[in-house]
């Protein structure tokens, strides 16, 4: 005589699977040996925590539950129904709403956009220095995924930037931290791995049942904005992914994880006008749009002549149109003006990288900048001390590939590991109008490398 089976459509799938195991007299520890699916799992299925899971695992129990073929088929329309039952929320969440409108990465935002929808990518990270703007952009390349119907959940690391509004529902946000938790976390003690498998897959349902259950096979894009450059485990990521295959997920981090299928996404500094450009086609450039933006917040009513869209093209050569920058510059207009700022910037620019109401925002960004030069290899320190020493103080210095060969004495193959590496490092970056083959070292790092003692 069968055990009694809850038709509620939501609960079935975990109410078939009690049935069956207690009609052949097993329990879940012993269902979780024959299946290799842990035992959390099947307690969260039966009681209901988990309905949507995935066919492996539909699969695994029903051979373990040695189920005929109409039971099998009864127990896999029961998971199919919960997939594609009703969604964890009451209506699709949204991102966070940015503070300020976006100028000058239309082009960034138009592939990210695309790789994530239409395109194949599960595993974007956009890594950069700080302060190039990563979540500015994050936040536009999730507001457009949520206009085009896709939900988007978003989880901010300690640290990360907080320029905009939260408005993540409590509930989901909940779930998306401890995922985030069980992705760097140690492994459950009733959990089986044994190097990904059955096991891993147990983690997609378990460990990170709460957003499995959130999300089930639909459409979704979760956002990791400011994770750390340590990369969670990797058997996890890949097991929630598997679980989740709607699931694409959009990273912010300063340095790439280097994880197997992570795309990864160098975004640069703004675009600056080049040397010698007329105003008006200086006024097009990103960069000085951005740095005027600033200006206007600080003092709305100045208007931009010849010579001031001369001098604001300058200062943003020299600072590289790195947005941070550009802002900081921008809110020393309070007590000087263009002409001023723009003599103090080619005395030291690393000196007046800190907004004007104080603290030691040029002091974090030399320790930054250290701490990124402190973790490139030997040949990749020594290339860049290279680039940055001698006569080649102009921030308009530009290199090739051949040029770093003939400079550090290796082959190509080893030149182009280590150019590789000081472009993800952010030190270095390509020369817009050279189509990609040409490189310059920022100026901001040649001037905080004049400023911090030479290496032993």
């Amino acid at each position: 005589m069968n055990a009694h089976v809850n038709t509620d459509s939501t609960s079935r799938v975990g109410a078939l699977i009690r049935a069956h195991r207690l009609r052949i007299g097993l329990t879940q520890r012993e269902l979780a040996d024959l299946s290799t699916i842990s035992v959390r799992a099947i307690r969260d299925l039966e009681q209901g925590k988990a309905r949507r899971p995935r066919p492996d695992t539909v699969r695994l129990m029903a051979d373990a539950l040695r189920l005929g073929p109409r039971a099998r088929a009864a127990l896999e329309a029961a998971a199919q129904q919960g997939r594609a039952g009703g969604q964890g929320w009451g209506r699709p969440p949204a991102p966070p709403t940015a503070l300020h409108a976006m100028s000058g990465r239309d082009a960034e935002t138009a592939v990210l956009e695309r790789e994530l929808s239409v395109g194949g990518e599960r595993l974007v990270n956009v890594v950069g220095l700080g302060g190039v703007g990563k979540t500015r952009v994050a936040l536009e390349v999730a507001e457009r995924l949520h206009a085009a119907g896709v939900p988007v959940l978003w989880h901010a690391f300690p640290g990360a930037s907080a320029d905009h509004l939260g408005c993540a529902e409590p509930e989901s946000a909940a779930r998306v931290a401890a995922t985030v938790a069980d992705l760097y976390g140690p492994p459950p003690a009733d959990a089986a791995y044994g190097g990904g498998g059955a096991g891993a897959g147990a983690f997609g349902e378990a460990a990170g049942g709460g957003l499995f259950e959130l999300l089930g096979e639909q459409r979704v894009l979760l956002v990791l904005d400011g994770a750390p450059a340590v990369a969670p485990r990797f058997d996890r990521l890949t097991a929630l992914l598997r679980a989740c295959p709607g699931l694409r997920v959009l990273v912010t981090s300063e340095r790439p994880w280097e994880v197997p299928g992570e795309r990864i996404f160098l975004l640069s500094p703004l675009e600056v006008p080049a040397e010698g450009a007329a105003p008006d086609a200086a006024a097009l450039a990103p960069a000085v749009r951005v740095f005027l933006d600033h200006v206007r917040r600080v003092r709305p009513e100045f208007t931009a002549g010849p010579a001031d869209l001369a001098r604001a093209a300058r200062l943003c050569r020299r600072l590289d149109g790195h947005p941070g920058a550009l802002a900081a510059a921008a809110s020393w207009l309070v007590v000087c003006d263009l002409t001023t700022l723009c003599l103090s910037l080619d005395a030291d620019p690393v000196a007046l990288l800190d907004h004007l109401g104080g603290g030691a925002g040029a002091d974090r960004f030399r320790a930054a900048l250290r701490s990124r030069t402190d973790g490139l290899s030997a040949g990749a320190r020594e290339l860049l001390d290279a680039l940055c020493a001698g006569e080649a103080e102009d921030a308009g210095a530009e290199f090739g590939l051949t040029d770093v060969a003939a400079l550090t004495g290796r082959g190509l193959p080893e030149s182009g590991r280590m150019l590789r590496e000081l472009l993800i490092s952010g030190t270095v970056r390509a020369a817009p109008e050279s189509g990609g083959s040409r490189f310059r070292v920022l100026s901001l790092v040649r001037a905080a490398a004049r400023r911090t003692p030479q290496r032993a």
